[in-house]
């Protein structure tokens, strides 16, 4: 099979209006996965992605259990000895509150010029509805010229990133036999800058607990009992000032087992990216950083676990006063993990520095925890290799190699269930606000990313 690879990419070019038409009538589907409510959109948007790959050419399902739907797509290649892909990318998107705060509808998607760059505004622009779509789109130009691609392919295409992938576990395991690959593609992160590519070399891991300390049977008249009952909020706030030493390392007990220093030739790589660090943090209105103290900013995202209080209440918190003491106090917490680190292990010593840390009689709950491990990548592989020369061709310069501060759970899926490595390759900025009013996607991004995915594709050819 011989590529004319610069046909295709003219073609695309040519046709970036057409294209940007069909992520607007994507991007019109609430698919907002956290809410009930909008469960039927979810499913609208399952059916869009299954009508748009089986028009494409190819076979589609639409996998349905209790939760959102799971769309399915599957390519045999004709090829001898082609390889096999498998590209996961999710269509489900965040709440969109405050709503207040959105310049437009953030699902009728427009076009705006920020910072001198044209961008398509609505929810999920860059997460992940246009992130994937540059993936389904440069498949459409294969069928349309050559009526075939260059390898067999397998697509997961998922509604419940946003809200755990509770369903994604139980398709896994019903369709483990039909999933091998070679190689697994997402696309699902972002570039260093709009100039410079990138492809994440390595995920933080996720751990997620709920605490909540209990002291009075019931709420208390503070000028009876203040003084003697002991409070709730106040032992919870003990603890967490407990956490972190002044130098900022986290004193949990055998927090840091697993955690390996990072190669000094990626320290060196890390330190040649342009960046500077004062107006990384003006940007989120910081002067100075936390974490431990003498790391990087990129250490302290890509290489160093953390221990983070994500929310925290108890007692009254309305208007005016109410003189009582509670009876009890929560907290959200989250620990990114890095390396060979143990969430069990991790989880179970932060149960025994909480319960060890409250005076006797005073009760410690926990309600409910989820984790996944942290994951590195072989960057030697061909598969790296292959990318990485595409993405280079593309964009003008190779692509860095950064981590990732986040988590991608399905990844660790892949690995240990699947035996599969994952190239995490987006087309994603820092300033996108994913998550966020006005979420946007650079029209150089989505187009580019087609593009490039077109290069990939032409490179198993």
């Amino acid at each position: 099979m011989v590529i004319n690879i610069e046909n295709i990419l003219s073609e695309i070019s040519e046709d970036t209006h057409l294209n940007v038409d069909i992520l607007n009538d994507f991007l019109k589907i609430k698919s907002i996965s956290t809410i009930p409510e909008y469960a039927n959109e979810c499913m609208k948007a399952a059916e869009w992605l299954k009508n748009y790959l089986t028009e494409i050419n190819l076979d589609t399902i639409i996998y349905e259990s209790e939760g959102h739907p799971i769309v399915y797509s599957e390519y045999k290649s004709q090829k001898a000895a082609s390889k096999t892909l498998l590209f996961y990318g999710h269509y489900d998107v965040q709440p969109v509150d405050p709503i207040s705060l959105w310049n437009s509808d953030p699902f009728e998607p427009t076009i705006a010029e920020i910072d001198g760059e044209k961008c398509i505004v609505a929810r999920g622009a860059s997460d992940d509805k246009g992130q994937l779509l540059t993936f389904l789109i440069a498949l459409k130009y294969f069928f349309k010229n050559y009526g075939e691609l260059p390898f067999s392919l397998k697509i997961i295409l998922e509604g419940e990133e946003e809200c755990g992938s509770k369903t994604l576990p139980i398709f896994l395991k019903d369709y483990e036999d039909k999933l091998s690959a070679d190689i697994a593609y997402v696309c699902d992160t972002g570039m260093w800058n709009k100039n410079t590519p990138a492809i994440t070399r390595s995920l933080r891991g996720l751990l997620s607990e709920e605490v909540e300390i209990i002291g009075p049977n019931r709420d208390l008249h503070s000028g009876e009992y203040g003084g003697v009952a002991w409070n709730p909020i106040r032992l919870l706030s003990e603890i967490i000032s407990k956490i972190y030493s002044a130098d900022g390392k986290v004193m949990i007990p055998g927090f840091y087992d697993g955690v390996s220093e990072v190669q000094e030739n990626v320290k060196t790589s890390w330190s040649q990216l342009e960046f500077n660090e004062t107006d990384y943090l003006n940007k989120i209105g910081q002067i100075t950083s936390s974490g431990e103290n003498n790391r990087t900013i990129f250490e302290k995202t890509w290489s160093r676990p953390t221990f983070e209080i994500n929310g925290i209440y108890g007692g009254y918190t309305d208007e005016g006063t109410k003189t009582v003491i509670p009876s009890s106090a929560s907290a959200k917490i989250t620990c990114r993990l890095v390396g060979k680190q143990d969430p069990k292990k991790i989880l179970d010593n932060i149960h025994s520095f909480m319960k060890s840390n409250v005076p006797e009689g005073i009760k410690v709950n926990f309600k409910g925890s989820d984790y996944c491990k942290a994951i590195e990548f072989n960057t030697d592989s061909e598969f790296f290799s292959v990318s990485s020369e595409a993405i280079k061709e593309e964009w003008g310069k190779a692509p860095v190699y950064t981590g990732g501060g986040g988590s991608i759970p399905v990844v660790e899926v892949f690995k240990t269930q699947l035996n599969m490595d994952t190239v995490l390759v987006g087309f994603a900025l820092d300033d996108d606000r994913i998550h966020s009013p006005n979420e946007k996607y650079n029209l150089s991004s989505y187009i580019g990313g087609i593009r490039t995915w077109a290069r990939i594709f032409s490179k198993f050819a």
